[in-house]
């Protein structure tokens, strides 16, 4: 399997680094969650004793051809989904579903990490085999959701802020101990809400205290301020904001001591709203995205994992490929969610002997951005369900 022999020529994880049982370390006391920002304390970079760890861990998800799958739905939100192929929310039907996933055949060519939500890392498939175990067979790094959601953020105007960081540093060390090796903490920025200066220096700073928090627990973090599709705005609105916030977001990783080399991003294509008038090509927003990195991303990063955001299938695949034409300082891949699984789950329908289709449905789709990361896609042959728009106003994960 192609996976194995990434492991085996690059400088990253064997699969024997990453599995459960490893003794467990302790928080260190920097890991203790302020308030506020601090003046800068001329503290050098650090990131624990797991510093190299970390970085082999962010090189393994950022290998050739490879990307994230995102499968860390909340349970609440899984049950949309599950609902709209007529099934009940049920811990047996998600488990069903999230088996299909992680079992297929070979995904570990085209998939090098997954995210979890909290019932699935501890979960085990329909066969009795730990769920971690799985995909570390199939050479995919367990990855593990952190935050624990979006509520409003009084003073701003309608926005919201992420929470999750009381009792951050316990919860990321349990959660290396059960075998993830990344973390994920997703926030939004709003831009038809403003955004407030507010609510981008809130979003930044919550990011920059959870990655310091995960990578001193061994934990790569994924860095994903998700500048919202909703609203009708132009594509040179969206790369305005997005320069804004990526400069607070790097802003306060410097001030928070995090290290560079052992992160990953996971950010918006820069795209027109969703409901604007005039759409972009996939060159238009492979031109503003890149223009974006390259006046913020530190080269040290290693790789910078698109979120689809409501993109079509066939869109996102289009867009990636177009950025990957000519070669980056960073690893440019993929993190997708529905992007990846929705004509899975619609072939699949909940039915056991549909299973086999929709894990070729799901690893067709892995392939598709597979070579859209190594710059080859052509988009011959795709499906009408893969063409269908995904984009649901006002979102709630």
């Amino acid at each position: 399997m192609a996976s194995a022999s990434f492991l085996k020529s690059s400088p990253v994880l064997d699969k024997s680094e990453w599995v459960k049982g490893q003794t467990l370390r302790q928080p260190s006391a920097s890991s203790v969650v302020r308030c506020l920002p601090t003046a800068p304390s001329g503290l050098t970079i650090r990131a624990g004793s797991y510093a190299d760890e970390l970085v082999k861990t962010a090189k393994t998800v950022a290998s050739p051809g490879r990307g994230i799958l995102a499968m860390d739905e909340s349970n609440a939100t899984c049950g949309k989904r599950l609902a709209s192929i007529g099934l009940e929310n049920t811990e047996a039907n998600r488990q069903a579903y999230r088996t299909l996933l992680v079992s297929a055949p070979g995904i570990g060519q085209y998939v090098s990490g997954a995210i979890l939500f909290e019932e699935t890392l501890y979960q085990s498939t329909i066969d009795g085999k730990k769920i971690v175990d799985v995909l570390v067979e199939q050479g995919i790094v367990p990855g593990i959701k952190v935050d624990k959601g979006l509520v409003p953020l009084t003073g701003s105007n309608d926005e919201s802020w992420c929470q999750g960081l009381d009792g951050l540093a316990s919860r990321t060390a349990a959660y290396y101990q059960q075998g993830a090796r990344f973390a994920k903490w997703r926030t939004v920025v709003s831009i038809p809400n403003g955004p407030s200066a507010l609510a981008v220096k809130e979003a930044a700073w919550g990011l920059a205290r959870y990655a310091s928090i995960a990578q001193d627990n061994g934990l790569v973090p994924i860095v994903e301020p998700e500048i919202l599709l909703d609203g009708e705005h132009t594509i040179d609105r969206t790369f305005e904001v997005a320069l804004k916030v990526w400069a607070e977001v790097f802003f306060y990783l410097a001030e928070n001591n995090v290290l560079f080399e052992g992160i990953l991003l996971k950010p918006s294509m820069v795209t027109p709203g969703a409901e604007a008038k005039e759409r972009a090509t996939p060159q238009q927003v492979a031109d503003y995205t890149l223009k974006l990195l390259h006046r913020r991303i530190p080269p040290a990063v290693p790789g910078i994992m698109f979120l689809s955001g409501g993109q079509s299938e066939l869109e996102a695949t289009l867009n990636l490929n177009a950025m990957n034409q000519s070669p980056n300082p960073w690893h440019v891949s993929f993190s997708y969610a529905r992007a990846l699984q929705n004509t899975c789950l619609k072939t699949w329908g909940g039915r056991p002997e549909n299973v086999k289709a929709a894990q070729d449905a799901l690893l067709i789709r892995a392939k598709a951005n597979s070579l859209a990361q190594l710059g080859k896609y052509t988009g011959e042959g795709e499906s009408e369900e893969a063409k269908k728009e995904l984009f649901v106003k006002g979102y709630v994960y």
